[in-house]
């Protein structure tokens, strides 16, 4: 698919993704150092997580290319696949995880951002889902903080009017933390993350 000159999508299931394990543990790495993460890059993490949607045949990566150079990526895989601690808050509430599918993040460099190549990014993976059984709901989390229109550390850009309009409903009862190793700290600190749902 092309968006723009030399600007490409494309996208790879389960093992598809093989090939770009590297490159895209590089990228994800790169963007994750920027607000709103600000994390210290692990390669190492990225691309053990990375194998592991690699593994499963039901997993997406949308892939964006400038020329042959990845710029871009945007994950989705089964919320089974995810680590425990994404899990938890769906089996406190005694919900299906069988029958939601997670979006990871969506990393892109800071230059091919505004372009609408995030629309594409949900596109492709709303379609995947459609051809797969037994997934009834879309999900992802963001960072609590980025409920809240005002950011002590970073510019603010609110994603929830784009998120709305492509029918996900927030639902702050459903909440997550997870430990990441930040820039310039010692030891790793908390993100509280909060949930938005797609029903199918």
């Amino acid at each position: 698919m092309l968006l723009m000159s030399d600007i490409h999508v494309r996208s790879f299931s389960g093992a598809g993704l093989k090939p770009y394990l590297h490159s895209l543990a590089k990228l994800r790495a790169e963007v994750f150092r920027d607000s709103p993460y600000f994390e210290e890059p692990d390669i190492h993490r990225e691309t053990e997580y990375l194998k592991k949607v690699a593994s499963c045949k039901d997993s997406i990566a949308i892939l964006i290319f400038d020329g042959t150079t990845l710029v871009g990526s945007a994950i989705g895989t089964p919320l089974s696949l995810e680590e425990a601690a994404v899990i938890k808050p769906f089996k406190d509430l005694e919900l299906d995880i069988h029958t939601y599918y997670f979006l990871g993040e969506s990393t892109l460099l800071k230059h091919y951002r505004g372009r609408g190549i995030g629309h594409h990014f949900f596109d492709a993976r709303e379609t995947h889902i459609t051809h797969l059984q037994p997934f009834k709901h879309l999900c992802f989390c963001v960072q609590a903080c980025c409920e809240s229109p005002t950011h002590a550390h970073h510019e603010f850009v609110s994603l929830h009017d784009f998120w709305r309009k492509r029918g996900y409903v927030h639902h702050p009862e459903l909440r997550c933390q997870l430990m990441r190793k930040k820039i310039d700290k010692t030891l790793p600190e908390e993100d509280q993350m909060s949930f938005w749902i797609k029903d199918l």
